[in-house]
């Protein structure tokens, strides 16, 4: 589907090559919005400096020179050299016939695909997913699907914390239980936060058990065949409480997507040591450190990545340099996105420093961290429960759907849906409402968690558009037609038919985009923009009323392109669409 703005400036790079030659082919055409027409080009401006020229001058020559053909219906420079660029209806409505009639909806796959490894939620074993976890899921999650509609070869991670001096003291309090309980199930050992925090007390508390997971580390650091038996017991337990969120969710990570710490455990040691013999790391108080340059302390001193403590041990940097390691080295990417909280800049940029430094990155292999924002409660804080704990994201995705079936109680629907249609309706438009809150908002942006906003009927929500696809849904099913069979063609007529097609055509760049920056509130920003454009259309042009034939079958090609564009587009956010409301 071709962006205007990209058509436009290929127009405006050839009539600058024909006025001014062709050394100015390649120059900034500055297209963007206009008040007074649909682009405009604010070239001259600049150009006019380097030339010694009036800009309105320039304007003109430009003008002069550009080839509008089939494209552009009206050409005018205003002001000091504007030029304002209005499309021609005809072409506005091909181009929204095309993606109609194509699969893709005209979206071009990319020209030069990546592998990419999208690494996204990373929850920790034997603890509960709390709200800090949503919007490294639902983030996360956006982008693979977006990257992967855009041709790219996408790999999920999920990085969970399967490793390390924790599991000793979970271990010994699971053999004091009777592993019994974790095969049955039983609320001691799948309440997580419980088990976690009753096994926390007792190494702190009791000296005792403390020796006891301490030699349990040991014994699973070195591979004991029954400590990593009882350790799978764990992760086991762990696994069907994170499908179950998931699943919830619409998140598409599996169990095969997991690669915990634990993975790289047997690369830790050989990763230290190719950093010691390329001389990047050096023994610092007796720990291997790298220091790598530009990093600073307070006091001016070298800030160092710990690759190996003083007790010989591996970290949190160690891990995810010998995971860089290994993606680049076995899996060959060409890209890896971290989608993790924005606390961890410093720690990513240190340790991406490192691996540049040790060649595992490049310009053909490169790392972007995601920085995600911290979720708000209502008073400006961080998001926590009346009692000052953590959020479980459980408990939250339960009252989202709560307050999802009061609010749609309270709103104009088809009162015939039974009781299980509506449960089903409800838990769409309560998850809906959660995932495009956050992914509305720029990844780095703390925002407010605010039911009553998220949920509400009206305004940039879930459910708004969720109920915009609802109700083309229910245009065609008053009709008798299927969408499919609404082939057109799309002739425009009134302004709110205009702007609705031309909306659609910016659906392929903002896709681009969004895979470009790892940015899906670009696409959730879009997909609200298009949804109000038909809101517009909807109250001014009827469509099953239609005043003839011809209107009618343009007007419902039109709804039918609108309906795949935003279902698809929700579809990318993992934000469901109930057939009706």
């Amino acid at each position: 589907m071709p962006d205007p703005q990209l058509v436009l400036a290929a127009r405006v790079r050839a009539a600058l090559s024909a006025a001014f030659g062709p050394s100015y082919a390649d120059a900034d055409p500055v297209i963007r919005p206009s008040q007074f027409a649909d682009l405009q080009a604010n070239v001259a401006l600049p150009l006019a400096k380097k030339l010694g020229r009036k800009p309105r001058d320039v304007a003109d020559e430009i003008v002069a020179n550009l080839d509008t053909a089939g494209v552009v219906s009206d050409v005018q420079v205003s002001g000091p050299g504007f030029i304002n660029l209005t499309l021609s209806d005809t072409w506005i409505a091909g181009e929204a016939q095309r993606a109609l009639e194509d699969a893709r909806l005209a979206v071009p796959a990319a020209d030069e695909p990546q592998k990419v490894v999208v690494e996204y939620s990373s929850p920790n074993v034997a603890k509960e997913m709390h709200v800090g976890h949503l919007r490294t899921t639902i983030v996360g999650d956006a982008i693979a699907r977006i990257l992967a509609f855009l041709g790219h070869d996408v790999v999920r991670d999920n990085h969970v914390g399967d490793w390390g001096t924790p599991f000793g003291m979970l271990i010994e309090h699971l053999l004091d239980l009777g592993e019994e309980a974790a095969a049955r199930d039983d609320s001691s050992v799948s309440d997580l936060t419980a088990f976690y925090q009753a096994a926390r007390g007792k190494f702190d508390g009791d000296e005792e058990f403390a020796d006891r997971s301490r030699k349990r580390v040991v014994a699973l650091q070195a591979g004991d065949a029954e400590t990593l038996r009882l350790w799978n017991v764990l992760v086991d337990v762990s696994k069907r409480y994170f499908n179950a969120v998931y699943g919830r969710l619409g998140v598409t990570l599996t169990d095969d997507d997991i690669k915990g710490e634990s993975f790289y455990n047997d690369l830790l040691a050989p990763t230290a040591q190719e950093l010691e013999d390329k001389g990047i790391a050096v023994i610092s108080d007796g720990a291997l450190c790298a220091f790598p340059p530009g990093f600073k302390g307070r006091e001016g001193e070298p800030l160092p990545v710990i690759i190996r403590k003083s007790d010989g041990g591996y970290n949190y940097s160690t891990t995810d340099l010998a995971t860089i390691r290994y993606r680049v080295d076995t899996e060959h990417v060409d890209r890896m996105i971290y989608v993790v909280g924005a606390p961890q800049s410093l720690h990513f940029e240190m340790v991406f420093a490192v691996a540049r430094t040790a060649g595992w990155l490049n310009d053909e292999v490169k790392a972007d961290h995601a920085k995600i924002g911290n979720v708000l409660g209502t008073d400006g804080k961080i998001l926590r429960t009346r009692a000052g704990g953590t959020v479980k994201l459980a408990e939250l995705l339960d009252e989202a759907v709560e307050r999802a079936g009061a609010a749609f109680d309270e709103v104009q629907h088809d009162a015939s849906f039974d009781d299980a249609t509506r449960a089903a309706i409800v838990q769409d438009v309560g998850i809906g409402a959660v995932k495009y809150a956050d992914l509305s908002v720029a990844l780095d942006s703390e925002y407010t968690f605010d039911f009553d906003r998220m949920i509400s009927f009206h305004g940039k929500t879930g459910p708004y558009l969720q109920y915009a696809v609802a109700r083309i849904r229910s245009i065609f099913r008053k009709g008798g037609l299927a969408p499919e069979d609404a082939t057109g063609p799309i002739v425009l007529g009134h302004p709110a038919e205009r702007a609705l097609a031309l909306e659609l055509l910016g659906f392929g760049a903002v896709l681009k985009q969004a895979g470009d920056t790892a940015e899906p509130h670009r696409l959730a920003s879009y997909i609200y923009s298009v949804a109000d454009a038909y809101t517009t259309f909807h109250e001014n042009c009827p469509v099953l009323k239609a005043p003839d034939e011809a209107t009618k079958a343009s007007r419902l090609a039109l709804c039918a392109a609108t309906l795949r564009t935003l279902v698809t587009a929700l579809g990318l956010l993992g934000v469901p669409t109930p057939e009706r409301m």
